[in-house]
C-alpha cells in the first residue's frame, strides 16, 4: 500500500480535504470528527500501546472498535447517542478510504455489523403538570383583549382535548358538536377520535 494510502495517509486526506472541502460538511460536522478520532488514537496509544504511526488498517477490526466504544462509555459516561455518533464517525472514515482503496471493504465490512446501542426507552415516561401550574399556565393570556381571549381559548382547547397543535390548526367549525359537547380530532394516519370537552 503506497504511503498516501496508508492508515493515516488517507485519515488525513479524510480530515483535511475530504471533509472540509469536498464534502463541505459544517464546522461542528468535522470538530466532532476529529475529536472522535483523537479520542481512538488516543485509546490505541495508551490503553493498547499502538503509536499512532504504526497503525495500519488491520489493528482497527470490530473487536478494537468496540473495545474503544465501550472504554469510552465507561470512563466518560457516553449516551447511547454519543456512541452511535462517534461509530458513525468511524464507518464514515472507512466508507471513504474503501472508495480510496478497494482493499478496505473488508474493514468497513467488519464495522458495519457493529450494532447501534439503543438509549433507555422513555416511550412511557409521562410527565405531568400539577394542577396548580396547569391553571397559572391558562390564566397567562388576557381575556379581556381579542388576542388573549384567541390564545387561552386555543390553550384551553388544546389541553382538554389532548390535541396536538397541528391537529388544533387542521380544526374545522363543523368539527364542534356544542349539544354533544364533543370536538372531531383527525390524528395520524387520518385517523378520526371523538373528544368530550369539559368546557
Amino acid at each position: 500500500m503506497k504511503h498516501k494510502d496508508s492508515f493515516l495517509g488517507l485519515l488525513r486526506e479524510y480530515l483535511t480535504i475530504y471533509l472540509p472541502e469536498q464534502r463541505r460538511v459544517s464546522p461542528h460536522t468535522l470538530a466532532s470528527s476529529r475529536q472522535a478520532w483523537g479520542l481512538l488514537l488516543g485509546y490505541l496509544r495508551d490503553v493498547r500501546g499502538i503509536r499512532p504511526e504504526d497503525i495500519v488498517f488491520e489493528m482497527l477490526g470490530r473487536e478494537a472498535v468496540i473495545g474503544f466504544l465501550d472504554h469510552m462509555e465507561e470512563t466518560r459516561k457516553w449516551s447511547a447517542a454519543t456512541r452511535n455518533q462517534r461509530l458513525g464517525s468511524i464507518r464514515s472514515f472507512f466508507r471513504y478510504a474503501t472508495a480510496m482503496s478497494p482493499i478496505c471493504a473488508i474493514h468497513l465490512d467488519a464495522l458495519v455489523s457493529i450494532p447501534r446501542k439503543q438509549g433507555p426507552d422513555k416511550t412511557m415516561v409521562v410527565d405531568f403538570m400539577s394542577e396548580d401550574a396547569m391553571r397559572v399556565l391558562l390564566s397567562q393570556p388576557d381575556p379581556s383583549k381579542r388576542l388573549g381571549l384567541r390564545d387561552q381559548f386555543f390553550m384551553v382547547l388544546m389541553y382538554d382535548a389532548a390535541a396536538r397543535d397541528c391537529e388544533m390548526l387542521g380544526m374545522r367549525l363543523c368539527d364542534f358538536n356544542g349539544p354533544r359537547r364533543t370536538i372531531n380530532v383527525v390524528g395520524k394516519g387520518s385517523k378520526e377520535s371523538a373528544e368530550v370537552l369539559r368546557f
